[in-house]
């Protein structure tokens, strides 16, 4: 008996020893918020002060040193975020999370994004300012790889730490450009609705945008088959595997001082990205004698791409221009290494990568490329047949600047200097919001635009052999969209489509004036805005659209085919204002019967796979308000039957029904249960969170959360037969600047700063950003340094 009770004292003894271990190594894996520490090649001493939700204020005496504390700040926090975004663009993801990610990898490398980069750099001045400070801040990074703790992330998947180079900011910039993807949902399937059903079905899309519906104005004081595609099963399958988010949409305006209470600029920003875990933006105030910036970053790049000083404010959202475009081509007849041009046969170029493979052998591809670009056959199993596909993509095509321009946008002191780094951005298209302390607001579409020959619409496939098909020049960036001090005072973004330019309206994947629309009705009708009034408004949850689609479907409705109980809802339905609040039933009743009408509407010509790929697209979107008003149209009938022909008022009726059904199975038959809250929720996912055991130590939520797609608190979501709404990217963060009180404008981020999930920041904002709260972005010195608990030190390394 004494011999047992000693083993088991023993045993408690070594449980207790190693959980104490375990504990002092998982402290010494979190970021380092205070002390002194050593950094090689600082000139002067660099103060990090963090204020209470770990952004740091970094107080330099020369503008390299607060590059290289950045990057080093930056890594920190946030490694193993800028370890995956430095490896999409390198076909790098199947090393860390194997097999299933070769497919992935295969078609980024496919893009050419690590090839331009390779490219671009071999050009670049090493002595210019951006490349000097981008070095500073990648010798930052690479001194925390070599002596600070390494991210629990990189012990879970084996994987060794290595340095950072300019090739890594490039190809982090890269996937930003492509992300959107738009162009690969779209084109190929609307070439298969017009190879498989004909003409007379896409004229009843409405693919192009609208005349009766909100469009950006300009405002310039100078001047004013029947072969099946499957690339987008390609794309969707190649993304939804992505480990990192992507960037959807935006919502920007800035107000200008004739409509502000205080008579200062304000300006307002929330883009729109894949909500995951870390956040996508990391938040760094950098002050020294000659630069002062409070900014965003990406993980791994030094520049902000938004950001604010005392001067000026600058924000973004996409532009989704078309600059994307697939042809047609091809083989000689008997030689399979030339492909068909209008001047004769070219060559192929041929490519071939390696793909290592975690617990695998390594997979090495090869792909062709033609003038056009790379032929995707044969680099996905979903690209079939003989028919040859190659992408012609703007960013890999024209000489790469983005670098440059980032730069310039961040150490712009005016609106003239702003405006000149904006030409450099070629890809992705971006607008760009700015406003300053003198009272000038801007919008300007920045992207490298061209013309095609008329007539030619670029959302099919077009011929890549006649060269009748191809671009005709570029335009100069005097005729992009833009808007500068307009006598509406006021300039905003929301992913419409822009008013035309050069005689034309450029084409894109514009999403639908929903939020637009939104956005001039509440700013047209108020001259006294101020902070406040700007925080409610970006928080609005009400669709200007919505009601109207519901008001236009029930009056076609036969009272005597419902029950008393559906005829009470539709008297809830009728007096609905869009509002998407938790306890809205009316909201859950609107998107469960508009998934219905969808799926009845064109599941029975599209089939599965490619219904499935039409709910992924914007034109989808675009095509509810306008579909829904329709009395005729021949998507209305439903092949499968064949004894009639399905009318409007049939595919309402049935929908109708089948979402009342559908609720009442999910939450029973009192109505008042069908809450909003129920369906609609956010969970901010975290690679290693998929893993099911450690979903509740990495990945953040879920939380219900009020707003939905396409209003100004956009909570995206994707249909699908689940018939709940995950919410799938959203305000990556919520920024309101100020101007008549600089010091203390607003922010927010849907999780923490910081990516380290033993942080004390992990996550310590994701609450408030569900309830709608914000927190001030600092920039007064005695405050920050008066406030802050937390200072790092870092001290010039004496050799």
């Amino acid at each position: 008996m004494r011999l047992l009770k000693k083993i088991l004292w023993v045993l408690l003894v070594l449980v207790v020893i190693i959980f104490l271990g375990g504990m002092i190594f998982m402290n010494t894996l979190t970021p380092t918020y205070e002390g002194e520490k050593e950094l090689s090649r600082l000139e002067q001493p660099v103060e990090v002060y963090f204020d209470t939700y770990g952004i740091p204020h970094i107080y330099a005496s020369n503008d390299e040193d607060a590059f290289r504390a950045l990057g080093y700040v930056h890594a920190q926090d946030r490694l193993w975020q800028m370890e995956l975004l430095r490896r999409v663009a390198k076909g790098g993801l199947s090393e860390v999370f194997g097999k299933d990610l070769v497919k992935t990898d295969k078609f980024f490398l496919s893009l050419g994004i690590d090839e331009n980069t390779k490219e671009t750099i071999a050009k670049l001045n090493g002595d210019s300012r951006g490349v000097r400070l981008s070095e500073a801040y990648l010798d930052g990074v690479n001194q925390f790889i070599k002596e600070g703790p390494t991210p629990v992330e990189f012990y879970l998947t084996g994987l060794e730490k290595t340095s950072f180079s300019l090739e890594d900011i490039y190809n982090a910039v890269g996937y930003m450009a492509f992300s959107f993807a738009m162009a690969h949902k779209t084109d190929p399937l609307l070439t298969n609705i017009k190879n498989q059903l004909g003409e007379e079905y896409l004229n009843d899309l409405f693919i192009a945008s609208d005349t009766s519906t909100v469009w950006i104005k300009n405002y310039n004081q100078k001047e004013m088959d029947s072969i099946p595609l499957n690339i987008a099963a390609m794309a969707n399958e190649a993304l939804k595997r992505l480990p990192v988010p992507q960037f959807e949409g935006s919502n920007s305006w800035v107000i200008a001082p004739e409509k502000t209470k205080n008579g200062k600029v304000i300006l307002a920003n929330d883009p729109h990205i894949g909500f995951a875990q870390p956040s996508v933006w990391y938040e760094a105030h950098i002050s020294t004698p000659t630069y002062e910036k409070y900014g965003y970053h990406l993980a791994g790049v030094p520049f902000p791409l938004l950001g604010h000083n005392r001067d000026l404010a600058y924000g973004m959202t996409m532009f989704e221009n078309d600059d994307i475009d697939f042809y047609y081509e091809q083989d000689h007849p008997s030689d399979s290494t030339k492909y068909k041009t209008e001047d004769g046969y070219g060559d192929y170029g041929y490519v071939t990568k390696n793909i290592k493979v975690k617990d695998a052998e390594a997979v090495s591809f090869t792909y062709r490329k033609t003038r056009h670009g790379p032929v995707l056959n044969g680099i996905a199993d979903q690209v079939r047949g003989e028919r040859l596909i190659a992408m012609s993509w703007i960013y890999t095509q024209v000489d790469n600047k983005i670098l440059e321009a980032l730069y310039g946008i961040t150490m712009a002191a005016d609106i003239e200097e702003f405006k000149l780094a904006l030409p450099k951005i070629h890809a992705p298209g971006l607008n760009v919001m700015y406003g300053d302390a003198e009272g000038n607001v801007a919008w300007w579409a920045s992207a490298k635009l061209y013309r095609m020959p008329d007539s030619l619409s670029t959302k099919l496939v077009l011929d890549g052999t006649s060269g009748d098909e191809e671009r005709l020049g570029f335009l100069d960036f005097s005729d992009n969209p833009q808007a500068v001090n307009p006598p509406w005072h006021y300039v905003y973004s929301a992913n419409n489509q822009p008013d035309s330019i050069a005689g034309m309206l450029y084409p894109g994947y514009y999403l639908p004036e929903n939020r637009a629309k939104r956005i001039v009705q509440l700013l047209d009708d108020k001259d006294d805005w101020d902070k406040a009034s700007t925080g409610q408004m970006i928080l609005d949850v009400t669709s200007s659209v919505n009601p109207g689609i519901v008001s236009d479907l029930i009056k076609h409705m036969e009272m005597s085919e419902l029950s008393d109980e559906q005829i009470k809802l539709l008297d809830q339905l009728k007096n609905w204002e869009g509002d998407y609040t938790l306890e809205s039933v009316a909201g859950t009743f609107y998107h469960r019967s508009e998934y219905f009408v969808l799926k009845n509407t064109f599941e029975d010509e599209l089939g599965p796979e490619q219904f499935k790929q039409f709910l992924s697209t914007h034109f989808m979107k675009r095509h509810i308000a306008p579909g829904a008003r329709m009395e005729e149209g021949i998507w209305w009938d439903d092949v499968n039957t064949q004894d009639k022909t399905e009318t409007r008022y049939d595919i309402i009726l049935k929908s109708f029904q089948q979402a009342w059904q559908s609720l009442q199975e999910d939450f029973g038959s009192d109505v008042t249960q069908w809450q909003w809250q129920k369906v609609h929720t956010v969970e901010h996912g975290h690679p290693i969170g998929q893993v099911k055991a450690l979903r509740k130590y990495f990945n953040v939520g879920p939380y219900p959360v009020s707003g939905t797609r396409e209003v100004l608190n956009n909570m995206s979501f994707r249909y699908d037969s689940t018939l709940y709404y995950r919410v799938n990217s959203g305000p990556s963060t919520r920024r309101i600047v100020d101007f008549s009180d600089i010091e203390n404008s607003i922010s927010i981020l849907p999780t923490g700063q910081s990516g380290n999930p033993l942080s004390k920041h992990y996550d310590d904002q994701a609450e408030m950003f569900v309830n709608g709260e914000f927190r001030k972005m600092m920039m007064n010195e005695e405050e920050i340094k008066s406030g802050s608990d937390d200072l790092l030190v870092l001290m010039p390394k004496t050799d």
